[in-house]
């Protein structure tokens, strides 16, 4: 839902918000977090990549603003950047990848609108993950399409993610609930 007062960046920058907004020229808009399986997931794929910082030289953080451009501030579900690039409290060097868990209350056209802000920021990969269908897709300037082999990947980097291992440890989790 967004606000029907427009608000300046810099409000938006000096102000906490619970949970954290998305920023569109102006605009404040919610994101759907929350619900136990986005939550889950968010932090498998937050753990995996903190797991291997070091041996895939990359910096994983959850719910990071990043300013896709001059009016437009988007939070990734998980950032994920270089350790080479700069570290600033709001990322402004587009990230390696940016990852979206999708929650029920996700809407396609919503969705599309984030996914063209990464790309037009430069994002290299933009993941997709829908914990309730077990889906996932990778985003590109060409359109959406399923992972080949079931895996998020980086190319001509380690970086690989088995989907399956991602749903059986959320099956786990949601078991032991």
């Amino acid at each position: 839902m967004a606000s029907s007062t427009l608000i300046p960046v810099s409000e938006y920058l000096t102000t906490t918000y619970r949970p954290d907004c998305d920023y569109i020229d102006g605009e404040l808009q919610e994101r759907n977090v929350g619900e136990r399986p986005h939550a889950y997931v968010q932090g498998i794929l937050y753990a995996i990549f903190n797991g291997n910082r070091r041996a895939w030289d990359i910096v994983a953080a959850p719910e990071l603003r990043v300013r896709v451009s001059a009016n437009h501030y988007r939070i990734p579900d998980v950032c994920v950047m270089r350790r080479t690039d700069p570290a600033d409290n709001i990322v402004q060097t587009p990230p390696l990848i940016c990852i979206e868990v999708l929650s029920p209350e996700d809407r396609i056209h919503r969705m599309q609108e984030r996914i063209d802000d990464y790309i037009h920021m430069g994002v290299e990969h933009i993941w997709l993950i829908d914990p309730i269908s077990r889906k996932a897709w990778v985003a590109t300037p060409e359109g959406t399409h399923k992972p080949a082999n079931a895996e998020f990947t980086v190319p001509n980097s380690p970086i690989r993610i088995s989907l399956a291992e991602v749903f059986a440890e959320l099956d786990d989790m949601l078991t032991q609930a």
